[in-house]
């Protein structure tokens, strides 16, 4: 990591902190999710970007991914165990959503 990027929080926010990382860290806190399951939990989600940001949170590290030899296919998520040592922070921002939400 260069000293320009050394900061922790730019680390966190390098893995994590894109629009949709986090929905789909969260949703899997609860466990293991198929992928269609998973996709439906995150509202606006394109098939697209769903493919391309759960590829990098396996890239990561932070999911798994199981694939079973069946037709159709079927595919589903869960954390792994650096992906579940961000619970903390991912319950915290929901808590802090619920508290501050307009709605």
């Amino acid at each position: 990591m260069s000293k320009k990027n050394s900061c922790p929080l730019h680390y966190t926010m390098n893995l994590i902190g894109t629009k949709w990382k986090p929905l789909i860290l969260f949703h899997l806190l609860e466990g293991d999710l198929r992928s269609g399951i998973l996709q439906k939990l995150v509202p606006d989600i394109s098939n697209k970007m769903f493919t391309q940001t759960v590829r990098e949170l396996e890239q990561d590290g932070l999911i798994s991914r199981k694939i079973y030899p069946v037709v159709p296919p079927k595919v589903e998520y869960g954390l792994t165990s650096r992906g579940k040592s961000l619970e903390k922070i991912l319950r915290s921002l929901d808590k802090w959503g619920m508290e501050d939400c307009p709605e």
